[in-house]
């Protein structure tokens, strides 16, 4: 008998329940705060014991109706960018993109080369912009031939685009899933930080390239080092190796499309770096690029409708998400038992060093993350508390925010991971020969982040 992880839903709904039942158990009390720079920060030193408020089992029912009303800003702007990203893909001009480098491999030694480091960061920047995670996956299809084409192995084809979306997602600077929903809660300036956030999101990229390359090295020199060898043999003489070269090429509409997609990107950066742009003003942006593309690639009124609502429903799931996560905090808030529970969870990370401290913030995310794989449910569910617990321990909401993106790196090897499963059974590729493979890579990743987390925690990063 198989062990079936209980997924996302189940966990919040489980953990409200907890929830309820510990506002009977655990004692009320509060911190006091003051307001400083427009931020409400705690001031540490000041809990007290208040009276609790047991919630009962109408609260626990009417929790993710309220989530609903106070997640609504956040809600209808995942709907809104959902939609408008669909849109995009609509037009097909990011996958005409892909697979026109991918055909120029075959004419040119130099684009053979760059290969590797051309579609990881092509990745990479997918999953630090517009959130690019799930649709990675039908990419596998196109990049394991790619990668047997180029006498390189499955694990390779897999890597390119999974780890490179991922690792862009964990280490993202524009990202309104992950690093947008997260900042708006903890109480900062949205995209705030976005230079020290490009060079984490390089980094971690240049990181992912280097390792690639290296392994494509190794198995070029000899292909008997892949644990997937005789898998791969198997596959080439299945492949068609003419497919590649059965694309057209990009048209002029690809192109212009991309140009309006790269340049809402533009616009979106100096909106928020001069202009203090928030969720509302993002949202339209994306919303107009939305329309502005579909006129462009000329797809009707039904076309766009069509694909807006398609995209828009993929994400209900995640606003059900955002919806339970709020839901939790709501009921720690009406039973007063959510500074008691900062109040206990403050050793656990306080350091003398502020580095320390970041450094186990950033470890309790990553655990966070074995349960709650999606980065937007993780912030509504973590940030909550994170944020004020940072204000507690010296370190900035800023800080926080950094902390708990970094804590998504373990995605690539997580079995809850639905997109982790996903892809691997797509890639007919066994989850334990690919996490043996990975865990060099994850172990690089996990000092990166302990240093990339070193820095903020040392200056007060704002």
């Amino acid at each position: 008998m198989k062990l079936r992880l209980p997924n996302t839903y189940v966990l919040l709904v489980s953990l409200l329940a907890l929830i309820a039942l510990a506002t009977w158990i655990v004692p009320g009390g509060r911190f006091e705060t003051a307001l400083v720079n427009g931020k409400t920060l705690i001031i540490p030193g000041t809990f007290h014991l208040v009276e609790a408020r047991p919630q009962g089992f109408a609260a626990f029912l009417t929790a993710p109706i309220k989530g609903f009303v106070e997640a609504a800003l956040i809600i209808g702007f995942v709907l809104v960018v959902g939609g408008a990203f669909a849109v995009l893909q609509k037009t097909e001009a990011i996958d005409a993109l892909i697979k026109s480098v991918a055909r120029a491999h075959q004419r040119s030694a130099l684009v053979r080369a760059l290969v590797i480091p051309v579609f990881v960061t092509l990745f990479s920047l997918g999953g630090a912009s517009f959130g690019m995670a799930e649709e990675a996956i039908p990419f596998v299809l196109i990049f394991i031939p790619l990668a047997l084409a180029l006498k390189l192995d499955t694990l390779t084809g897999v890597a390119i685009p999974f780890v490179g979306s991922q690792i862009g997602f964990a280490t993202a600077f524009l990202n309104p899933f992950n690093v947008g929903v997260a900042q708006g809660i903890a109480g900062v300036p949205m995209f705030s930080g976005l230079g020290y956030r490009a060079l984490c999101w390089a980094l971690a990229t240049g990181l992912t390239i280097a390792f690639l390359q290296w392994w494509a090295a190794r198995i070029r020199r000899d292909p008997t080092l892949s644990p997937t060898y005789e898998a791969d043999q198997a596959r080439r003489a299945e492949m068609d190796l003419a497919a590649f070269e059965q694309f057209a090429g990009m048209t002029q509409r690809h192109k212009t499309v991309l140009a309006l997609f790269a340049g809402s990107l533009l616009v979106m950066i100096g909106g928020v770096v001069r202009l203090g742009w928030y969720i509302e003003e993002i949202a339209a942006l994306f919303l107009v690029m939305a329309v502005s593309v579909g006129l462009v690639a000329r797809l009707s009124a039904d076309e766009f409708m069509a694909a807006f609502l398609h995209g828009a429903r993929d994400l209900v799931g995640t606003a059900l998400v955002i919806a339970l996560a709020k839901g939790t905090v709501i009921l720690l808030r009406e039973g007063q038992i959510i500074d008691t529970l900062l109040n206990a969870l403050a050793p656990l990370v306080a350091s003398e060093q502020p580095v320390f401290a970041a450094h186990k913030m950033f470890l309790i995310q990553s655990v966070v993350n074995f349960f709650i794989h999606s980065g937007t449910g993780q912030a509504a569910l973590t940030m909550p508390i994170m944020a004020p617990l940072a204000d507690l321990v010296g370190l900035t909401r800023q800080t926080a925010v950094l902390a708990f993106q970094l804590g998504e790196l373990t995605t690539p090897i997580i079995p809850t991971s639905g997109i982790t499963v996903g892809v691997l059974a797509l890639a007919r590729l066994p989850l334990g020969t690919w996490m043996r493979w990975m865990l060099p890579l994850q172990a690089l990743y996990l000092l990166m982040a302990l240093l990339l987390l070193s820095w903020p925690a040392l200056q007060r990063w704002t």
